[in-house]
């Protein structure tokens, strides 16, 4: 297997923060048309939409913030911490996530989302904390991952990427079936 260079995240992204929350007890910053994930949804996969939603007057009254697509977000915080998935649509995200928006030019953000889940067990395994394990943004800015050229990132995103869209296809398939009454 061909050994590459190692590259510090912070190197290869535009923008890394972090989201944030609402006040929960103010029921007008909730149930908008602002996607806003947890991190309970992050479990290595694309995210397509988000369980909750917040309103403009929630996202103007926290320090949550609009995310782009393509972003790769990193869990901090508890059982999910260092899980990642790849954000498909502009999102906010709790203060539990840590979003990378990757610089284009020099990554190609499903590599990077492949690197980090392929060294989950490192990541999270660097989570410290008492009761509750956590990463902090810090730790994922100096965290390394492989880093060939472009033109291989990308080869190898390719790769992969179609693997897991044909994933996709066959849950979607299945759970349509699941749907489905059964044929007399």
């Amino acid at each position: 297997m061909e050994e590459y260079n190692r590259i510090k995240i912070q190197h290869i992204c535009s923008n890394i923060c972090s989201g944030g929350t609402p006040k929960s007890t103010i029921a007008e910053y909730y149930g908008g048309n602002i996607p806003w994930l947890n991190t309970k949804e992050i479990n290595f996969c694309r995210i397509y939409g988000t369980e909750k939603t917040i309103t403009d007057k929630g996202l103007n009254n926290s320090s949550a913030k609009w995310i782009p697509t393509d972003s790769v977000i990193v869990a901090m915080y508890g059982a999910t911490a260092g899980k990642t998935a790849i954000a498909k649509i502009p999102l906010t995200t709790n203060q539990a996530c840590c979003n990378l928006t990757i610089d284009s030019a020099k990554a190609d953000y499903r590599f990077v989302y492949y690197a980090l889940c392929n060294d989950y067990a490192y990541l999270a395994s660097l989570a410290n904390g008492g009761a509750q394990q956590n990463l902090n943004a810090q730790q994922i800015k100096e965290f390394e991952i492989p880093f060939p050229s472009l033109e291989e990132q990308k080869r190898i995103a390719d790769i992969l990427s179609s693997l897991d869209s044909k994933i996709e296809l066959n849950r979607r398939i299945n759970d349509n079936f699941a749907e489905c009454p059964e044929r007399a």
